[in-house]
């Protein structure tokens, strides 16, 4: 087969986007706090950017430019001298313009800051480890108990069996050393630590409280099933008890811990900073963006002053050019994202202005199309716009994302959202009889009722959603 290399012209059509707009697009997606660390981020690596802030009269700095005789020393060296020495003198001035020194600035600061912060908690294995130390063990069962402990995952429960774990220790072990080792594990705090299962976990814990031989063991080892499905009658009948008494037994059960190893799991819950603020002032409505905090940057003039100074040496007007270039697109991105995401918060608290009189149930199905045709922008930029995005209402705080929701037609030709549905199924719910709580073919037809024609696999799928169990497991005895 002969190969041969051919030239050939071709017409097409690409998308190419410009490093500008890409990094527009980024940052608008970037909440607050992201943000700013972005901007801090620029500050130190780009020597225009500035920070504006009000300074005492000793503090004011600024560059000052360079004099005749250092611009001849400039003539005479090297180009590659010439932007080096530019490049640190640049980082110099800006390190030096932006963060004046003070005789007592010994690092004292940071080590307050260090000192304020918060510690990392301790995990469960490095908690359980703690406790097996103190236990008056032989060395060999305190070594298989350690690699028991390495294998319990963040809910308290063995991840392998036994046998498992004691197979992938190196040397042999017998089956009755490692039985004394899970003994040893399981009986450390929390309650319940070590378990293999649900029902051996429940069950350590009714012997640590000192109810090993009582009903409520009774109860976990054979009917723990049946607690599950709420089948109080069938366990009243199969244990010769009263179903109060099943009642108060399984109330108690209910005290118990399915998730020992939950208070050590170590992960913190997510800080939710608002990047909108919604107040009622006078019965209207006001938006304003939760920015404060971040840095107000600008370009430092000096640098201008520079760049024409240099104007003949091209190789240092580029790398200043480049550097006053990336500080404009950076504040001008920065900009646009305030405008844009303020637009966009003012447009949507308008148009949802019933859900923050009114609650839930008023909420507005909206889409982004709608903002977008309102606000003269693209839909992909309210999408990224309000990405990871949340707002502090009169209500609560939430997530911008929440107030654009699809709706359900109603008889009379109104749209309902599916949030507003949700809460009625949820009310319907929250005032059934709960001795004959309601079917979901029920709730359908209360919800007919109502003017609302949905379906029952959907009124399913709210419930599940707001995990809200069935009507078998509501039913109260």
């Amino acid at each position: 087969m002969k190969m041969d290399l051919i030239l050939r012209q071709r017409l097409e059509q690409k998308l190419k986007l410009a490093p500008q707009i890409i990094q527009s697009i980024e940052i608008l997606q970037l909440p607050a706090l992201d943000l700013q660390d972005l901007i801090t981020r620029e500050l130190e690596e780009n020597p225009v950017l500035e920070i504006e802030q009000p300074r005492e009269p000793e503090e004011e700095y600024a560059p000052e430019p360079p004099s005749d005789a250092q611009l001849e020393r400039k003539r005479e060296q090297p180009d590659y001298e010439v932007v080096n020495e530019l490049e640190e003198s640049l980082l110099e001035d800006n390190f030096y313009t932006r963060r004046p020194r003070r005789a007592d600035d010994d690092g004292h600061g940071k080590m307050e800051a260090m000192k304020n912060a918060e510690s990392r908690p301790i995990s469960l294995q490095d908690y359980l480890f703690q406790q097996l130390s103190l236990l008056e063990l032989d060395p060999r069962i305190r070594e298989i108990g350690e690699y028991i402990i390495y294998n319990i995952n963040d809910d308290g429960y063995l991840q392998y069996s036994l046998e498992d774990i004691l197979e992938s220790i190196d040397l042999p072990v017998l089956f009755t050393m490692g039985e004394k080792a899970l003994r040893a594990v399981q009986s450390l705090d929390p309650p319940g630590i070590g378990a293999r299962d649900l029902k051996e976990c429940l069950l350590l814990q009714l012997a640590e409280n000192g109810h090993a031989a009582s009903f409520e063991h009774e109860l976990i080892e054979n009917h723990l099933k049946d607690i599950e499905l709420n089948r109080f009658p069938k366990i009243a009948k199969e244990t010769g008890r009263s179903i109060d008494e099943v009642k108060e037994c399984i109330r108690m059960i209910s005290a118990l811990n399915p998730r020992p190893g939950g208070l050590y799991a170590g992960a913190s819950a997510p800080v939710v900073n608002p990047d909108v603020v919604v107040t009622c002032v006078d019965g209207e409505y006001e938006v304003r963006l939760e920015d404060d905090y971040l840095p107000r940057i600008y370009v430092n003039p000096s640098y201008h002053a520079l760049l024409k100074e240099q104007k003949n040496n091209p190789r240092i007007c580029e790398i200043v050019r480049k550097k006053l270039d990336s500080a404009r697109w950076l504040i001008d991105a920065i900009e646009q994202r305030r405008t844009t995401l303020f637009k966009i918060a003012k447009k949507v608290i308008e148009i949802q202005r019933d859900f923050f009189d009114k609650g839930i149930t008023h909420l507005k199905p909206l889409k982004m199309q709608e903002v977008a045709e309102a606000i003269g922008v693209h839909n992909s930029t309210v999408s990224r716009a309000i990405s990871n995005k949340y707002a502090q209402t009169p209500r609560g705080i939430f997530p911008l994302k929440f107030f654009f929701t699809g709706g359900t037609t109603a008889e009379d030709g109104t749209v309902e959202s599916r949030m507003s549905v949700k809460q009625r199924v949820k009310d319907i719910i929250d005032n059934e009889d709960k001795s004959n709580p309601l079917s979901d073919d029920e709730i359908a037809e209360r919800l007919k009722e109502m003017g609302f024609n949905v379906a029952r696999r959907t009124i399913t799928k709210y419930r599940c959603t707001m995990r809200i169990p069935s009507s078998r497991r509501r039913k109260e005895y």
